[in-house]
């Protein structure tokens, strides 16, 4: 009883602050590192954070002085049922804060013009020094055979330390049990998890939520933000149209009467609530096996599902349709017809699927289609943060990826959409999780995480809490051609900042010396190593962590 009375008074003063700071939600989250939809368990007693350290953060955030941080202190004892914070959380006698003020929804800023933009960030690359001098790499001839990505593309780059937040680390989930992975994961992304349009509403009025419900149910267990993909329209609102690439009768077509669509968007909002916290507006919108209808109907259903989704979810995120096959002229005339039409004036974020030309090109060549994507929006005079939602449909035709090289495929397909953040990359999900039938697996539904997997979440924590400051690669940063590296201010078990760097190769091995203060180097298998002053490191295809003191 009293720990449910502390819950209750916990979450009074949690909303009360959160009330009187002006953020939302979304915004609240962005900042402590965690979903809204978490948030909102705990300023509706739904849920008591485990961790106080975070309590600490969400109550800094809102501007709570000592006097409050005391009092929930307090409510979180009761609530939790434990004496002291745990070891190492944060003083609850922090400096007072200001208060902040409210900020209203955020919406995308235009870019300074490209001549400007290209000499800011020669200045600024000319400063940031990333350590290591150029060194000779065994593995050099073979990093002249295997594809790269242009010097545009790859091109070094820094800025001031951004934080790199949990949901960047997504997930595509093929699995409708309500199942989830048993490494860390950031975010949940759901399609091929029975969740279609057409499998949601079967008969046109008639709804059938329980899938739906018990994926959203697992991912607010495990405290993960969710992305909803729209596609698959049911066979009775679009009857003649040609059926899609799925089994249960669903055509790759828009309905014939628009207003079906907009009930089934606003009965989904509705039955949600701030369960989902963001909407692909259509999945592989290019693709004639899933949308072969016009943009400008397209364009059509974005501006309707955006306004009935803002106006019951403000904090939701809506992404625009996604495109597939970057690497074809043809896709970038799409994104372009579609931005011409209006397309992404209703959307926060851009649809895109990244991946490489074949699987068995490094992930780092992908930075060739950033690159392109940037460009066609500078025409297209949009500039969305990117959201990358997956692959090709033909990825399954592929022939698996051997163990090691899956593993780290895997890692550096997460370093790659890192890399590319000052390309306006801001949200990854790997396809899939729950699927065994891919070139790279992460872990099938039912069986222990791959070696990928694993390595995966041993990333994440790696990362926990990190802030990004820059990466670069070859002799642009000092680096044997063949290497790259992003550069992170870290947190110390003592809570004290650090510098780390995290150093790969696209192919082959490279040595490189660990640079001014290195002290520490971590691998994925979890075996770390001491560093002497003027060690080299051998530098290969599976990243490696070091850190500084």
């Amino acid at each position: 009883m009293a720990e449910a009375d502390g819950v209750r008074e916990l979450a009074a003063a949690l909303a009360a602050l959160k009330e009187r700071s002006g953020l939302s939600y979304q915004e609240l989250g962005r900042r402590v590192f965690t979903s809204r939809s978490t948030l909102h368990r705990y300023c509706t007693g739904r849920a008591a954070p485990g961790d106080y350290g975070l309590l600490v953060r969400i109550a800094e955030e809102c501007g709570a002085g000592p006097e409050e941080l005391n009092e929930l202190l307090r409510h979180w004892r009761t609530a939790t049922g434990r004496e002291q914070p745990p070891t190492g959380s944060p003083s609850p006698q922090p400096r007072p804060r200001p208060r902040p003020r409210p900020r209203p929804r955020p919406r995308p800023r235009p870019r300074p013009n490209a001549p400007t933009v290209r000499f800011v960030l020669a200045v600024v690359v000319a400063l940031f020094v990333l350590s290591g001098a150029v060194a000779s790499a065994p593995g050099h001839d073979a990093a002249a055979r295997v594809p790269a990505p242009t010097a545009a593309a790859a091109a070094s780059w820094a800025g001031a330390p951004k934080a790199v937040d949990p949901e960047v680390f997504g997930v595509t989930m093929n699995s409708s049990s309500g199942a989830t992975p048993s490494f860390r994961v950031g975010s949940l992304r759901l399609w091929d998890s029975e969740t279609r349009w057409a499998q949601l509403e079967p008969e046109q009025g008639t709804y059938d939520w329980s899938t739906l419900d018990r994926l959203l149910d697992a991912a607010e267990r495990e405290e993960l933000p969710t992305l909803f993909v729209f596609g698959g329209t049911p066979a009775w609102a679009a009857p003649d149209a040609r059926r899609a690439a799925y089994p249960d009768g669903s055509r790759a077509a828009p309905p014939d009467d628009l207003a079906d669509w907009d009930a089934f968007v606003r009965a989904l909002v509705r039955h949600a609530g701030d369960r989902i916290d963001a909407y692909e507006l259509w999945v592989m919108a290019n693709h004639p096996h899933h949308y072969n209808g016009s943009v400008r109907t397209l364009v059509e259903m974005t501006r309707r599902a955006s306004a009935t989704i803002r106006a019951a979810d403000p904090g939701a995120t809506v992404v625009c349709p996604s495109v597939t096959g970057l690497w074809d002229r043809k896709a970038h005339d799409y994104l372009l017809r579609f931005a011409e039409a209006g397309g992404y004036q209703y959307c926060d974020a851009a649809g895109v699927k990244l991946y490489q030309r074949r699987v068995t090109d490094p992930p780092e060549t992908m930075l060739d289609a950033v690159l392109g994507i940037e460009r066609t929006f500078q025409r297209a005079g949009y500039h969305l943060p990117v959201w990358s939602t997956g692959t090709t449909q033909s990825l399954p035709l592929n022939d698996p990826l051997d163990e090691d090289t899956a593993a780290d495929y895997a890692v550096r397909f997460y370093l790659t959409g890192l890399y590319a953040r000052n390309r306006g990359v801001a949200r990854l999900y790997f396809y899939a999780w729950g699927n065994g039938k891919l070139p790279l697996v992460l872990q099938a539904e039912g069986q222990p995480p791959t070696k990928a997997g694993e390595f995966v979440g041993r990333l994440q924590r790696w990362l926990s809490g990190a802030r990004l400051r820059g990466c670069g690669s070859g002799a642009r940063a000092s680096l044997p051609d063949n290497v790259w590296q992003c550069e992170f201010r870290v947190r110390d078990s003592g809570g004290r900042p650090r510098t780390a760097r995290v150093r790969w190769t696209h192919t082959g091995t490279a040595e490189v010396p660990g640079g001014p203060g290195a002290e520490r180097v971590r691998r994925l298998d979890g075996s770390t190593q001491r560093v002497r002053p003027g060690d080299r490191q051998l530098v290969t295809e599976r990243p490696v962590l070091i850190e500084y003191g």
